[in-house]
């Protein structure tokens, strides 16, 4: 596989977008009732995380095709936690790319953008994977509502890649 390079997103552009929405659909296949109601969804959901956290969208490259991406959040108030923390919005590898390490690229930029923070994200219950992965970087299930499971990474941690 050609070398994967982990970048900021520079603009969503229609183009973009697009790519964004078909590696969206591509990670959920066979999840979808994690994945929102279909590209409509997406669209909207891609749209927010962009307004949301600009500085913190960050793209896997292999060439010029993105192949997965990460919204990280600096500034995001989880009400339960009562505080500002990081916050992990969307996580998502191209199907046919995942398992090559793009996925840990992506997270390791993130960690380092979010270096200092408490992180909060959610996964699907039932996404072991994602789950165990999130696990191996210091996060730690601490709650559930429906289908999703919440999970913090302490502050304090400091894992292989964060101090890069």
């Amino acid at each position: 596989m050609a070398e994967v390079r982990i970048e900021k997103l520079q603009k969503l552009d229609q183009e973009t977008l697009e790519r964004l929405i078909e590696i969206y659909m591509s990670a959920y296949e066979g999840m979808r009732e994690y994945g929102g109601e279909g590209e409509s969804y997406a669209k909207r959901y891609l749209r927010w995380c962009w307004s949301k956290a600009k500085d913190g969208f960050f793209v896997a490259k292999i060439g010029d095709e993105i192949v997965g991406f990460i919204v990280c959040d600096n500034d995001w108030y989880s009400k339960y936690e009562g505080e500002t923390v990081g916050a992990i919005h969307e996580f998502a590898v191209d199907k046919s790319y995942q398992g090559h390490g793009i996925g840990r690229k992506l997270m390791e930029r993130c960690l380092q953008y979010l270096k200092g923070k408490k992180i909060e994200l959610w996964v699907g219950e039932k996404n072991e994977r994602a789950k165990a992965f999130y696990h191996e970087y210091g996060f730690r299930a601490v709650g559930k509502h429906g289908i999703w499971v919440r999970m913090i990474r302490p502050a304090e941690n400091v894992i292989k890649g964060d101090e890069k």
